[in-house]
């Protein structure tokens, strides 16, 4: 199977982060902080990033509380997920994304920007995060991680 690029999605309430990463999977990079809105505009704009990319899956965070449990916002990214699947016909995995918001405004920090006024590129931060710990993942092991899901399957 020849490799194609993914996009990570760090799914929240208002905005959406997506990162990509190259057709070898080495590298994950920011790409875009999607507005979250009522009319599901965001679904084909991810969409549209998906094809601009040349993406071959999607690997969605999954909010699980500290103690793996889920919460409200871990049924609304399984939601996300399952739209996205559904727009785009690529497979996507859920993966746990805890801490993935805190490690990437840490990691932006030096930059000296409030946080306020940054969120949207803590998104995308969070989006690489999560992308490039997958990838990680699949250059060890063969596979990546998480709970896999195709169109037709509920998130």
């Amino acid at each position: 199977m020849s490799l194609t690029a993914l996009l990570g999605i760090d799914v929240g309430k208002a905005r959406i982060g997506v990162a990509a990463c190259d057709p070898g999977r080495m590298l994950a990079f920011p790409v875009e902080t999607v507005e979250r809105d009522d009319a599901e505009r965001w679904v084909g704009r991810i969409a549209e990033l998906a094809e601009q990319y040349r993406a071959g899956g999607l690997i969605c965070g999954l909010p699980v509380n500290l103690h793996g449990e889920d919460t409200d916002s871990t049924r609304d990214a399984r939601m996300a997920c399952g739209r996205l699947v559904e727009a785009t016909g690529l497979e996507a995995w859920l993966v746990d994304e805890r801490m993935t918001t805190n490690v990437a405004a840490r990691q932006l920090q030096p930059s000296k920007r409030k946080r306020g006024r940054q969120r949207s590129v803590i998104d995308q931060a969070a989006a690489v995060v999560i992308l490039q710990q997958a990838l990680d993942v699949d250059e060890r092991t063969g596979s990546l991680p998480g709970t896999r899901v195709t169109k037709g399957e509920s998130a």
